[in-house]
């Protein structure tokens, strides 16, 4: 179960869109300010105990509701045991970790920004709803453990500590995100190999098919200039890292149930070297395109990359835009 939910950046992405309103800035022209709607998206000056119940019990229902639904849809089918642990550190070659960092990161962004909208102060919003993600997966990792069929993961458990500290990390020492973390994703010919593991059509592949997730740690060059530096602020460089190969878990099988052999497929790493966009850094007066921006900020948006893969042969590769479909 664990493998399944360490794709949960798509539920990081959702939760962006759902909270997309609380992220309209407070600067709003005088002329859409005394609207209704625009009073209610603009974050609260100050601490709003209405907009706290609001954000609050949404939230607390959205958790018992997405828990509830997951324990009767998925775990009620498989026996259950003592909570117990179970060492999936090798799996995957560890891009669901990945998987967990960004999902425990972004929860805990969207989070902050909730609170935010609340009129919640600064240190509370950032300690608490930079939280979200940790606190979300541990009850996740919690019926992993009583679940026979799977275990209670600390490896997941590091992964989403270190989302949540890359958010509050930044927030305390810079109070912005200089570093940002981004995913890509591209189709790969593995899931026709497996596709009841892999996934059968592009949903699937996008959560399921870890040969096609590179993940990237993006660093906004103009955060650590001068204020008054003309560097393009939306210009950053970014590092990247993805696993090729893979069709099983820890090692690839060499024949499927009926005994039919699978091809030799060389499992490795890739490394990648990029320039990137922060689009949500980009200054535009268009409220729409603010929101698009913020929305995808998660989304790595295709450029020049150089990767260095692990084939035993050092092997270097230029794209012109990387990734490519």
């Amino acid at each position: 179960m664990a493998r399944f939910f360490s794709s949960f950046f798509v539920l990081a992405i959702l939760v962006n869109f759902s909270l997309l309103p609380f992220r309209v800035e407070s600067q709003t022209s005088d002329s859409i300010r005394n609207t209704w709607l625009n009073r209610f998206l603009t974050p609260a000056s100050s601490f709003n105990k209405n907009r706290t119940w609001v954000l609050g019990s949404t939230t607390v229902v959205g958790w018992a509701g997405t828990m509830s639904g997951l324990y009767f849809l998925w775990y009620a089918g498989f026996p259950q045991s003592k909570m117990h642990s179970f060492n999936d550190n090798s799996e995957w070659m560890q891009i669901d970790k990945c998987g967990h960092l960004m999902s425990s990161y972004y929860m805990g962004l969207y989070g902050r920004d909730g609170l935010r909208w609340a009129g919640v102060n600064r240190p509370i919003s950032t300690w608490l709803g930079g939280s979200y993600g940790t606190i979300y997966f541990l009850t996740v990792e919690l019926f992993d453990g009583i679940s026979e069929e799977w275990g209670f993961s600390w490896g997941d458990i590091a992964a989403n500590t270190s989302g949540t500290a890359l958010f509050i990390g930044q927030e305390l020492l810079w109070k912005e995100q200089r570093l940002t973390w981004k995913m890509s994703f591209a189709p790969t010919s593995f899931a026709r190999i497996r596709p009841e593991l892999l996934g059968s059509n592009l949903p699937e592949n996008l959560l399921k098919d870890y040969n096609g997730q590179t993940h990237w740690l993006s660093v906004n060059i103009h955060s650590f200039l001068p204020e008054h530096s003309k560097f393009p602020r939306w210009l950053s460089i970014g590092a990247g890292y993805g696993a090729s190969g893979m069709i099983g878990a820890s090692s690839n099988p060499t024949f499927d149930k009926a005994g039919n052999p699978y091809p030799q497929i060389n499992r490795f790493r890739q490394y990648y070297f990029t320039v990137d966009v922060d689009l949500w850094r980009i200054k535009t007066r268009s409220k729409v395109l603010k929101t698009i921006f913020s929305a995808i900020r998660c989304i790595k948006i295709p450029t020049p990359t150089i990767e260095i893969n692990s084939t035993g042969k050092g092997q270097l590769k230029f794209y012109g835009l990387y990734p490519i479909f």
